[in-house]
């Protein structure tokens, strides 16, 4: 069996915090379809309260997470044009195996990804 799990931080670069109540979908993507495997939202650290994909439920495979930042940022009071620049940013990922961990840098016209520890 193999074994793995994925998490994530968000931070608002912009404002120097963590992302707090930013949602965050998941889907397992195979071809055309997707199952939706998560829908979170992250805690007062930016972070959300568990893996979003658990040991057991993980499966090796093309994944997909969607940061819903349009409406974090403009719950923030963030100025966004309309329509906003950023509203969701999808972060399409193979997983093998192992510690995935996904975290976004999130500012009203740009964001960074990378995978992390």
């Amino acid at each position: 069996m193999v074994e793995g799990f994925l998490t994530t931080h968000v931070l608002d670069t912009a404002r120097g915090v963590p992302a707090a109540g930013l949602r965050i979908t998941l889907d397992r993507v195979a071809g055309p379809s997707r199952e939706r495997l998560a829908e979170v939202v992250t805690n007062a650290d930016g972070r959300t309260d568990g893996p979003i994909l658990p040991r057991e439920r993980f499966a090796p495979g093309l994944y997909e997470l969607t940061f819903h930042a349009g409406d974090y940022l403009r719950g923030t009071g963030a100025r966004l044009s309309d329509p906003a620049f950023l509203d969701e940013i999808p972060i399409r990922f193979g997983m093998e195996a192992g510690h995935y961990h996904v975290p976004l840098l999130l500012s009203p016209f740009g964001y960074s990804t990378y995978r992390g520890s």
